[in-house]
């Protein structure tokens, strides 16, 4: 169980180089089982169409109308017109592609589970981030992860798995941000909220609009701790305490403060905010950061 905040130890260049050849082997192993399991969960929604409606030069009927002067000749369907006083013009639809950004923390916090029953938190988000991929794909829409390139169709999904694995830090770069993109943040925002506050900000002034999905631990939810407790922190820090329940009612609060925080936040800016405990059906978070995104 750890506070709300968290540190990060340095390292040498050859010491990154290795992380990242460690990390990379992790996720090719770890990416068949990942797309599986998002495959699975991806079919318990049905994508409709997130594109933008309007009328256009699309493939699909969408609505007649009156047709109107300047309207040229052969845009007029005769067949419908025939049956009143007036001409009609068959308008279809045309669908704009929207594109989409995704991102599941990888502060070391998201490691942690409570039980080793459970998911832990990072694996919980990567699962949620890649079904949605997947249903956004199914629809027609553009996705990436981060700052990768958004792109369309089936074969972009391997790329997300791939690239959810890989993630290490907290925030995805701020070339993320693109007028109109719609991002998705999917963490614990426990830590230092300084950076999201900027985050999020940047992302209002350009137009994009997004969710925010907290996914904690059952234990971070309830704090069912009694008695003599040694709490350590990712960063490595101890906290030793006597007489842990006390230490609950003030838990609870501070966690409901952030949460209070993280609601203002998105709000302010046009975004939803969400809550998921990796002992739900993930099912239910899909579907809610799904609607989330609806335009």
């Amino acid at each position: 169980m750890r506070p709300l905040g968290s540190s990060r130890a340095g390292g040498s260049a050859r010491d990154d180089a290795v992380t990242l050849r460690l990390r990379a082997e992790a996720a090719a192993a770890g990416l068949p089982e990942l797309m599986l399991a998002a495959e699975r969960l991806a079919v318990t929604v049905d994508p409709g169409a997130h594109g933008l409606r309007r009328a256009g030069t699309g493939e699909d009927f969408w609505q007649y109308r009156p047709a109107v002067q300047g309207d040229p000749a052969g845009l007029i369907d005769w067949r419908r017109s025939a049956r009143s006083d007036a001409a009609f013009v068959r308008e279809r639809e045309r669908q704009a592609p929207q594109s989409a950004a995704l991102w599941v923390s990888g502060a070391p916090g998201m490691h942690w589970t409570g039980d080793p029953a459970r998911p832990t938190k990072g694996d919980r988000g990567r699962l949620l981030a890649l079904a949605l991929g997947l249903v956004l794909l199914r629809g027609g829409e553009r996705v990436g992860v981060g700052t990768s390139e958004a792109k369309a169709g089936r074969t972009q999904a391997e790329a997300l798995g791939r690239d959810l694995l890989a993630a290490q830090d907290d925030l995805p770069g701020r070339e993320t941000l693109r007028s109109h993109r719609r991002v998705v943040l999917i963490g614990d925002f426990l830590g230092d909220s300084a950076p999201l506050r900027g985050f999020i900000a940047e992302a209002a002034a350009l137009g994009c609009p997004g969710a925010l999905l907290q996914v904690l631990d059952p234990v971070e939810e309830s704090f069912p701790f009694g008695g003599a407790v040694r709490f350590r922190s990712p960063g490595g820090d101890v906290h030793a305490t006597r007489n842990a329940s006390g230490l609950r009612d003030a838990y609870l609060a501070r966690l409901a403060e952030r949460r209070a925080e993280l609601s203002r936040l998105a709000a302010g800016a046009g975004w939803r905010f969400g809550t998921h405990d990796t002992a739900a059906a993930p099912s239910v978070a899909l579907m809610w950061l799904y609607e989330a995104l609806a335009p």
